[in-house]
């Protein structure tokens, strides 16, 4: 926003620091990636390459890098909005769904397989051929991403991976996330609308937008003839969101090694065991204990006897089957952990109640010294203020440089895009810290 300042004289000037700040930020950003880059013998890569680059998952980036994305990315977007005209800004944000309706097409007709080891390219028409899709519409979609800089048209009407595309080979868990986002995601999205103008109510859990599209809610759905493949795909994409958002952070929170020996941490809604089997092979000094439905906890026993037979043979991990919504965690541990991104996910994929019955079924095993772990997105509200509450006056929050919004805007947007999603299919939620605390 312009601020006008009038000067003694009475002569008008305007202020335009809003502006050197944001580019301030995005340039000493910009240094800080280079740097780190730098400090391990890498160049930043170009989107052309299909070099991976040196930090091959979330946890092994470093914080200031991780800090100076988020930047680059809020401060990037604060500035575009602020510089173009107002109906420009919103005529293209009305049309963004036109992006991840195309990454469906592409994700779905595997073009980015059809692609692989083909740095040339392969034309349209070609790829219209390998998918049966017709080729000037093909075209259309491709050039699209192309634009959104995912794929390169690298001459006309012929495409070629880039370093974004190829993450949507059908081998990798990727493809399966965007085919989730993109296909149940983006039509219960929608109607978002309708259900908000017509719902019977706040309290009603049987109702969601994703339910308004299908007429099931969604794991009634996955058992239809429809949506048994879908199913299967929810369940990659699962384990697959896991690795893209990190599952080794767990070992990183936390000081673990100051912890004595046999020290128990409960993994409640544990998955295929993942993030404990990280958990151990930096601590071997931990116990884990695994809790999740029995048929889960049959896969983990197969990952962790794959992966970690040590731990196993060593009695360091131990698996107990149950149900959150029902029973009680496993008595005593000094840890519990939930985290939300695994298999049915827990707090953000639940409404109120059943999160309060989930926390009090681990609160009453806990023992006096028992610690919490909620492995969650914590919101922040979009206003350009620093606000502290009671709540959170004792809690290191991260909030984003001025002028950027405090809680970065479009840096960390996955987030707020995630409580979307969350309440379109499942009717649930992501949180503040107030939320969060108020659960318990």
């Amino acid at each position: 926003m312009l601020r006008r300042f009038i000067r003694p004289g009475g002569m008008a000037s305007f202020d335009n620091t809003h502006l050197t700040r944001l580019t301030d930020l995005i340039n000493q950003a910009v240094r800080d990636v280079i740097s780190e880059y730098t400090s391990v013998g890498h160049a930043v890569p170009s989107l052309d390459t299909l070099d991976p680059g040196p930090f091959p998952t979330p946890e092994a980036v470093p914080a200031r890098l991780r800090k100076a994305i988020q930047v680059i990315e809020a401060a990037c977007a604060q500035l575009s909005c602020t510089v173009a005209l107002p109906g420009s800004v919103l005529l293209n944000k009305s049309l963004e769904h036109e992006e991840p309706a195309c990454l469906l097409v592409a994700t779905e007709a595997r073009i980015a397989d059809l692609l692989l080891d083909k740095p040339e390219g392969l034309p349209s028409s070609e790829l219209a051929g390998h998918t049966g899709l017709e080729e000037t519409k093909l075209t259309r979609v491709l050039r699209l991403l192309a634009t959104r800089h995912c794929f390169k048209e690298v001459k006309p009407n012929v495409f070629a991976n880039n370093r974004l595309s190829i993450q949507l080979l059908s081998t990798g868990a990727m493809s399966s996330i965007v085919g989730y986002f993109t296909d149940e995601g983006l039509r219960a999205s929608s109607y978002l609308n309708e259900f908000l103008t017509t719902s019977s109510g706040a309290g009603d859990d049987s109702d969601n937008p994703f339910k308004r599209s299908s007429g099931l809610r969604l794991y009634d759905y996955f058992k239809t003839d429809q949506g048994h493949q879908r199913g299967k795909r929810f369940t990659r994409a699962m384990i697959g969101w896991g690795d893209a958002t990190g599952q080794g952070f767990l070992s990183k929170v936390y000081p673990w090694d100051t912890q004595p020996e046999n020290t128990t941490v409960c993994d409640v809604g544990s998955g295929n065991g993942w993030v404990s089997i990280g958990l151990l092979r930096n601590y071997p000094h931990l116990r884990v204990v695994q809790q999740d439905q029995p048929q889960v906890i049959e896969t983990a026993k197969e990952l962790w006897a794959k992966e970690l037979p040590i731990a196993v043979e060593k009695g360091r991990v131990e698996f107990i089957p149950f149900n959150f919504l029902e029973d009680a965690a496993v008595e005593g541990c000094d840890f519990y952990y939930l985290r939300s991104i695994l298999y049915d996910g827990l707090l953000h994929n639940w409404p109120d109640s059943e999160c309060k019955l989930i926390l009090n079924n681990v609160r009453k095993s806990m023992k006096p010294r028992s610690k919490l772990i909620l492995d969650e997105y914590v919101l922040l509200e979009a206003t350009s203020t620093r606000v502290v509450d009671a709540h959170n006056s004792d809690v290191n929050l991260d909030f984003a440089p001025e002028p950027l919004l405090a809680n970065y805007g479009a840096g960390k947007i996955r987030a707020y895009n995630m409580n979307l999603l969350m309440m379109n299919i499942f009717g649930a939620q992501e949180r503040t810290f107030s939320e969060l605390v108020s659960l318990w």
